[in-house]
């Protein structure tokens, strides 16, 4: 990405750094996330535009505060320090910070200088959204405030000479409404950035890099259905075509008529060469039995990786392995976390190593909602591209308890009706993810006039931006009816039907 105006992200462990590298990615500004203790050598060789500092859990004047090197100031380039990021720059520049009487958290308001190009276009009256113990007692020689709250004297400052920049609340976050206006204000204003990062210029770029980096050697990729997998596949095979094969594992824990929608939207529409495999009673036979949600993970697993592992074998010249590894992904394995960081591992990695193959992540810049513009630009249809998330483990976990073929059968008809319901509604694409949930106990029912004793569905249906958090869908009644009506009505086997109105937390999305 080398030829694209950036902005570098240092992260000191804030759980709202990844929402600043999505808002300046919103302003068409492509940035990067590194944690900041990464070497000054690598910072001042990134070639940024301008550097953010993030926010932290941490007090700037601990012992084990992290702190960055001070020559980041001396690069000539932008910094805007954000919270945390505010209190070290204060800190290393010769400032006092001490602690607040009061802990400002929460929402509050800020009179700020709209002649300064951070506020420009905006009133001198702000809503934001603060997050901290500390305060700036005093600024840094050189700095002027520009822009205060009743508990923080000093809520935005900036040097006078230097585009340094401190601000004490969080923009990045949507209870400081004119936040992202503030940090395009940053990018364009201060940083001098035009905003030319598009998917467009995106897929240009990525198809050249990966006839570059494949040449004549074949690529294999596994396609699951899902968003990440078939967006990887389309634009691997815009820079490649028959260089690519997919393959397909249908486990057997998949929705209704899943596996020849695959089949019929690549092989038939998009004419990629997938290669379908179908393992449904490997995975069934090992899962007999099985009711820890664990358990199961580990079982479907490695029997992926063994069916895969086993076909990809068959196909001549593979050099490389395609995985559709997203940015959060990458941040979460290099980010700041401290001394217990803990770095995820994807059984993609371990296909790479078994396979002996170099691998090839097309997406691996990009967020989720990045992605799905991507996958629109590359004209996959839009029920695909906006489809709701479904879980590597498939029906396995929404099925609780052991997992049957009979119970299979029920919940895909109810999660089929539950869907189609959503869809005639309207309400579709307003929800994260709506599903059904198979439950391990039976319920007494009258149908007709006959006494009944049989199984129990719970629909659940969540709003998200990112799944970090998920407060349950208010759909109304009526659509809750209908689906309740026609489930008890159309699947042989049910005869009661809940909503599960948990948020996340202190639940999660899924059941298991």
């Amino acid at each position: 990405m080398t030829q694209h105006e950036k902005i570098l992200i240092l992260d000191f462990g804030s759980q709202y750094t990844q929402l600043i590298a999505r808002r300046v990615r919103e302003a068409r500004v492509y940035c990067e996330i590194h944690p900041c203790n990464v070497p000054f050598e690598k910072i001042k060789s990134f070639g940024a535009r301008g550097i953010i500092l993030s926010g932290s859990p941490f007090y700037v004047t601990a012992a084990d505060a992290p702190m960055v090197d001070k020559k980041v100031y001396e690069l000539g380039v932008p910094v805007l320090g954000i919270c945390y990021g505010m209190q070290l720059t204060t800190h290393l520049l010769g400032g006092a910070v001490g602690k607040s009487a009061y802990r400002e958290y929460g929402p509050a308001k800020m009179s700020c200088d709209t002649a300064n190009p951070l506020f420009s276009g905006l009133s001198a009256e702000q809503d934001v959204w603060m997050s901290h113990g500390d305060r700036i007692d005093k600024a840094p020689d050189g700095f002027v405030t520009i822009a205060h709250t009743e508990n923080s004297p000093v809520a935005a400052m900036r040097h006078k000479d230097k585009a340094i920049y401190g601000i004490q609340f969080h923009p990045e976050v949507a209870h400081t409404p004119n936040g992202s206006a503030m940090l395009e204000n940053f990018v364009y204003n201060i940083c001098g950035c035009k905003g030319d990062w598009t998917m467009r210029s995106f897929i240009a770029e990525s198809v050249e890099n990966i006839r570059k980096k494949v040449g004549t050697g074949h690529v294999i990729c596994g396609l699951s259905g899902g968003v990440d997998s078939s967006v990887a596949a389309m634009l691997i095979h815009e820079a490649i075509g028959d260089q690519l094969t997919c393959i397909f594992v249908d486990n057997g824990l998949l929705r209704e008529g899943e596996a020849d929608k695959v089949m019929s939207a690549y092989a038939d529409h998009f004419h990629i060469k997938v290669v379908k495999v179908d393992a449904s009673k490997l995975f069934l036979g090992k899962l007999a039995g099985v009711t820890d949600p664990q358990a199961k993970r580990k079982i479907i697993g490695p029997a992926f990786v063994d069916v895969f592992v086993a076909e990809a074998k068959k196909i001549p010249n593979v050099k490389f392995l395609a995985q559709g590894t997203l940015y959060p992904d990458v941040i979460e394995s290099v980010s700041f976390r401290g001394p217990s960081a803990v770095i995820k591992t994807h059984h993609n990695l371990e296909l790479g190593d078994l396979l002996n193959l170099d691998l090839i992540e097309p997406l691996r810049e990009l967020f989720k909602d990045e992605v799905r513009a991507l996958g629109e630009e590359l004209g996959l249809p839009k029920d695909l591209v906006w489809r709701h998330p479904f879980p590597g483990p498939g029906l396995a976990i929404r099925v609780l308890g052991d997992v049957t073929e009979e119970k299979l059968s029920i919940l895909r008809k109810a999660d089929t009706i539950i869907l189609d319901e959503l869809k005639k509604s309207g309400l579709y694409d307003s929800v994260w993810q709506a599903f059904g949930v198979f439950l391990p106990v039976k319920s007494v029912g009258v149908m007709g006039d006959e006494r009944t004793y049989e199984n129990v569905i719970a629909i659940r249906s969540v709003t998200s931006k990112d799944a970090m958090t998920a407060d349950f869908a208010q759909l109304p009644f009526e659509v809750l009816g209908r689906m309740s009506n026609r489930i008890i009505g159309e699947v042989r086997g049910v005869n009661r039907v809940v909503y599960d109105i948990t948020t996340k937390p202190p639940g999660t999305i899924e059941w298991e």
